[in-house]
């Protein structure tokens, strides 16, 4: 066996990688459930390859920082499908999440496949190893994916259960986490001895190669954190908020407003916002409470209370919106209270925490 030690800025700078990689990606995905079917897989498509190369880039800056007894090289072929591989399985899990409803099961399925992702790249990047070998067992394989997968379907659940910037910055922290963790333990688990049979699956990639490959990759992830940085700071945000001055082109077409959308044997319907008495998150998405109906809708409960804010819905509760034309009655508590509604059959009453209890009651001109 081969004593081996790693190089502590090359350990810090995978980390700082798979951090910019994590928060790139994440962010990326931002809003791109509401575009439409071809703009939506480009994203898919584009966050893939930057979580994916990522998480290949982080595995191979740390490898670069093994310091072994002996020189060793990689295998061109073998470290190539490493990186596919890793974007290919985080793409799957990006597809779920962007295509599917975004409920429980998908979101931890979607954790499963990245942390099994991680898992799999690695273990084909070391397998790429040439003059030298990986030692390891199945135990410490099953530890290594345990690591990995309970903390990519945390870092999946905090970020895409609610499509906050705070949740998309703990679950940057818990994606980096887990791929760095996933690595260091794996590596941990791992010995090395000396080989002088190459693999023969394909040329072989030189440690400076290698470097100037992942310099590359990093850079290109750099260039992405920092342009993805400036929106997440908000300047978008403040350019939209300008008012437009602009004079409207002669004979242009007029903007109607279609209503609140909902979903009902796989087709798109939409409702007058008058009609719907209150409106409930389900995970990422909504249910609209319409009389005797409850009905899906594709908006997220923040994004309702945006649009809907001018036709004087307001928040009673972190997970519920109403319409304060259908309140039949209002209970006052101690601290909180409680809308009541008539006619509603699948909703009688709807919970008012104590930070929105004033705004309903002046809303209901109590």
């Amino acid at each position: 066996m081969l004593d081996y030690s790693h190089n502590a800025w090359l350990v810090a700078a995978s980390l700082a990688v798979a951090l910019m990689a994590g928060f790139t990606g994440l962010y990326l995905t931002h809003g791109a459930s509401k575009l439409d079917n071809q703009k939506r897989k480009f994203v898919v498509a584009l966050a893939a390859v930057i979580l994916g190369g990522g998480i290949w880039s982080m595995h191979f800056v740390a490898m670069l920082g093994l310091q072994l007894p002996i020189l060793f090289y990689y295998d061109a072929l073998v470290t190539l499908i490493s990186a596919l591989v890793a974007i290919l399985m985080v793409g799957l899990a990006l597809l779920l999440l962007h295509f599917r409803p975004r409920t429980m099961p998908t979101i931890v399925g979607a954790g499963v496949i990245v942390g099994l992702g991680i898992v799999v790249m690695h273990y084909v990047g070391m397998a790429g190893m040439e003059l030298c070998r990986p030692v390891y067992n199945a135990l410490d394989v099953v530890i290594a994916t345990l690591a990995s997968v309970v903390l990519s379907v945390l870092a999946i659940w905090v970020a895409y259960d609610n499509r906050t910037q705070r949740n998309i910055l703990l679950g940057t922290v818990c994606f980096g986490l887990a791929v760095f963790t996933m690595h260091f333990v794996a590596t941990g688990l791992t010995d090395f001895v000396a080989s002088d049979n190459a693999s023969g699956a394909g040329p072989a990639l030189n440690n400076q190669v290698l470097a100037m490959g992942v310099t590359i990759a990093v850079f290109l992830i750099c260039g992405a954190f920092l342009l993805t940085g400036v929106t997440f700071l908000g300047f978008e945000t403040e350019v939209a908020a300008q008012p437009d001055t602009s004079e409207p082109e002669p004979n242009a077409p007029v903007q109607m407003r279609a209503g609140v959308p909902f979903e009902r044997e796989g087709q798109t319907f939409f409702s007058e916002s008058g009609k719907i008495a209150a409106i409930r998150a389900e995970g990422h998405y909504t249910v609209l409470y319409i009389g005797s109906e409850k009905l899906f809708c594709p908006w997220s409960i923040t994004e309702a209370e945006s649009r809907l804010k001018p036709d004087g819905f307001l928040r009673a509760h972190r997970s519920y919106l109403v319409n304060p034309k259908h309140v039949t009655s209002f209970e006052r508590h101690k601290d909180n209270g409680t809308c009541y509604f008539d006619g509603i059959d699948a909703l009688t009453k709807v919970p008012v925490s104590r930070s929105r209890l004033t705004d309903v009651r002046e809303a209901l001109g109590l």
